[in-house]
């Protein structure tokens, strides 16, 4: 027999018996939980347009009256699943209902049991608060409910809890950016756009999650949730998409066919990726912005390489001072961790981001979140908690503090500067405390969309294997004479930055439309130089997203672009580094340049582009730096 034969009979029967073990502890799981749990499933709850949901009910042996914890998807729920956006039902009620909590799961309408039609955010809203009422009028229920969940079932809990429904006692939204629409500084629609820029995660996971209504089979009103609940265990309406190279599918143009070409189905991604970022379909869907009240205690969980750091953190702060009732302003907490999309249980002793270590990154995220309910739920006195609890990178700890930022951060001000050579990391691009003086020359570089800088690393979610989120070195990517670098001196003391950073471009380019990225990176003394953040502005959309502007030939414009967020330690040695360029790809959709509306065009321009940092035009970045 040869050898590969060999290896591949190996690898099958080490996946049967993980597959086996697997099994033994998921069925463990379910003996446990029926021993303390009374189980029902597939009660389809009708919604006030008569369209049924299917939940599931887990709620302790008891005669007495339990709060709630509720959880809605448009993951399947009813297959055993450990992935990191459909976690394991059965051992989730576990936890819940071993703590004296009912544990409900619901589909979104239009997903697998539930009927109508699915839409991203489970619209309409006023299902969550049909759902709020039919839970709280059970003769089992204390009538108090918590919203438990990350990613997808976070994002739809804002817009929910703007409606004010009675029963809603608390939350803990996760990784909740793509709920966020407007707030602050920010317009992402959900993550939808950075800076009206396309974010390309979506194509990726609409491919997988959005349904095709005619292939699902509908069953009849007068079906039983026991014959709905027998179907489900043979039969759990979740058909396999084919798999597919993302990391080359997302390279397809133009851009509004990127899923049809991947064989995928029509649904909502033909509708999204024609609107503009101030669309008004924006505002009639399952968003929070922040012009909406909001009224419920809130501990919310960010990420440090997460798509969304920035909107996250904003609407906390728009929450600290603008909840309806100043007791729940005074009942929001934060915790922000140093790992990626959902993934702070993932942490360990030794947390490793991408390929950078950041150390021991744990904590006890169960007795946080159950503590937090006991409080709000059951009426427990609430353990004494940091407002904020945040990992600084670097310097590999937990900190505290009462504010985000920390109250002791000051913005510091670095101008760029150069000998108009900051082409890639053999240039002579500066970071420089020092104004730049009125003979700085600009930097200029070649901008081709049939090139762009391919996304390494970064603040990703979603995108399939086209890009793997963390933080990498950059060192080989800096090489490209595309990309501009500008460095600080070595800090002879170790310094900390955390909060917003903010920067200011003045740039001009020979095409109608363009953008301009920027990247932040810390350097370590051998070179190698990690990414933190990275944000992005479609030039025109400059003075605001509610217009498009073009550009003219050579004539220099100010740009303000997104803030980024993170805390990271620079020790002794280190050095700050920003990269400048006019793509991030896949990460974010290429500007063709031509001033075209970049979905449906397949040819684009060359752009010729250019960053200003002289008196007159002080390009910067302004750092809070902790003292």
């Amino acid at each position: 027999m040869k050898k590969h034969s060999i290896s591949a009979l190996l690898v099958f029967g080490l996946l049967l018996c993980l597959n086996s073990f697997t099994a033994r502890a998921q069925t463990d799981v379910l003996k446990k939980l029926q021993e303390v749990a009374i189980i029902e499933q597939k009660q389809m709850v009708s919604m006030r347009d008569g369209v049924r949901l299917a939940t599931d009910v887990y709620r302790p042996k008891t005669d007495k009256r339990v709060p709630i914890l509720f959880s809605r998807t448009p993951y399947n729920f009813n297959s055993w699943g450990d992935g990191e956006q459909r976690p394991n039902t059965y051992q989730a009620a576990l936890d819940a209902v071993s703590r004296g909590y009912a544990y409900v799961v619901q589909n979104e309408r239009g997903k697998f049991f539930s009927e109508g039609d699915w839409d991203i955010l489970g619209l309409p809203v006023t299902d969550g608060n049909d759902a709020f009422s039919w839970m709280a009028k059970q003769p089992w229920s204390n009538g108090k409910i918590g919203l438990y969940g990350c990613s997808s079932t976070a994002e739809w809990q804002m817009a929910v809890a703007s409606q004010g429904h009675p029963a809603l006692a608390a939350m803990v939204p996760m990784g909740f950016g793509a709920g966020v629409g407007r707030v602050g500084p920010f317009m992402e629609q959900g993550n939808w756009y950075r800076g009206g820029a396309q974010q390309m995660l979506f194509t990726s996971w609409l491919y997988g999650t959005q349904v095709d209504a005619m292939a699902r089979p509908n069953f009849p009103k007068t079906a039983t949730a026991e014959d709905l609940t027998r179907v489900s265990r043979f039969y759990d309406l979740a058909p396999e998409m084919p798999k597919v190279d993302w990391a080359q599918g997302l390279t397809h143009l133009p851009v509004k066919d990127i899923i049809k070409n991947a064989n995928g189905q029509k649904g909502i991604y033909d509708k999204m990726i024609l609107r503009q970022p101030n669309d008004p379909d924006w505002y009639k869907g399952g968003l929070y912005h922040d012009n909406m009240p909001f009224n419920v205690p809130s501990y919310w969980f960010a990420s440090w390489y997460d798509v969304s750091t920035g909107p996250n953190l904003a609407l906390f702060n728009h929450m600290r001072k603008n909840a309806t009732d100043p007791k729940v302003r005074d009942s929001q907490y934060l915790v922000i961790a140093p790992t990626l999309h959902c993934a702070y249980k993932r942490a360990t002793e030794n947390t490793i981001v991408g390929e950078r270590s950041v150390g021991d990154a744990r904590l006890d995220y169960d007795a946080m979140i159950y503590g937090w309910f006991d409080h709000w739920l059951k009426g427990d006195p609430l353990a004494t908690i940091p407002r904020v609890k945040y990992y600084t990178m670097g310097a590999n700890k937990w900190q505290t503090s009462e504010t985000w930022p920390p109250a002791n951060a000051t913005m510091n001000t670095y101008y760029l500067t150069s000998g108009g050579r900051a082409n890639s990391l053999y240039g002579d691009g500066k970071l420089s405390t020092t104004a730049p003086g009125k003979t700085d020359k600009s930097d200029a570089f070649s901008y081709d969309p049939a090139y762009p800088v391919p996304s390494y690393g970064g603040n990703v979610c979603c995108t399939g294997n086209a890009v793997q989120g963390g933080s990498f070195d950059q060192h080989q990517m800096e090489t490209r004479q595309d990309i501009l670098i500008y460095t600080t001196d070595a800090f002879a003391d170790g310094v900390e930055l955390s909060g917003s950073i903010e920067t200011t471009l003045y740039v001009a380019s020979d095409a109608k439309d363009t953008d301009f990225t920027v990247k932040l990176l810390d350097v370590y003394p051998e070179g190698k130089a990690y990414n933190l953040d990275e944000t992005i502005l479609r030039a025109r959309y400059r003075d605001g997203f509610d217009k498009t502007v073009w550009m003219e030939k050579e004539k220099v414009y100010k740009l303000t672009l997104s803030p980024m967020a993170t805390s990271n330690y620079f020790a002794p040695g280190h050095r700050i580094r920003i990269e400048v360029s006019s793509s991030n790809f896949p990460r974010f959709d290429r500007n063709m340049n031509t001033g075209g509306d970049n979905i449906s065009e397949t040819k684009g321009v060359i752009a010729r582009n250019q960053v200003f940092h002289s008196a007159q035009y002080p390009s910067q970045i302004r750092l809070p730096l902790v003292k």
